[in-house]
């Protein structure tokens, strides 16, 4: 599992690729969180686009990026999201608490809000 963060005005982008497991998350965790208190985003988002393996544990991923980036004054969002674990995710309740973006229109239309 590899994660690539890029910052673009202030949204910092996870990209994520590879697979999500026990194994892997708490790396993932680390990187993340280290790149949100270092770039101050006002938004986070987490590419799921090149994950090709995804257990439960990254639904609590992203539910933990979600309360770690909400300490730090941040809004997250979940992008390009397979349709299989976009059902996961949602099936677990995490459209209360963060965005889905799943097309780049939609991403380029919420940095225009910002």
């Amino acid at each position: 599992m590899q994660v690539q963060t890029t910052v673009s005005g202030r949204v910092l982008t996870a990209r994520l690729s590879g697979e999500i497991d026990h194994n892997t998350a708490p790396r993932i965790r680390e990187a993340i969180d280290d790149a949100v208190s270092a770039w101050g985003p006002t938004t986070l988002r987490l590419d799921f686009r090149d994950v090709s393996f995804m257990d439960s544990s990254g639904v609590g991923l992203v539910m933990g990026r979600y309360r770690n980036a909400k300490l730090h004054g941040c809004d997250t969002q979940v992008a390009n999201l397979s349709r299989r674990y976009e059902t996961i995710m949602r099936m677990s309740g995490l459209t209360k608490i963060v965005s889905f973006v799943s097309d780049r229109s939609e991403v380029k239309e919420h940095e225009k809000n910002q």
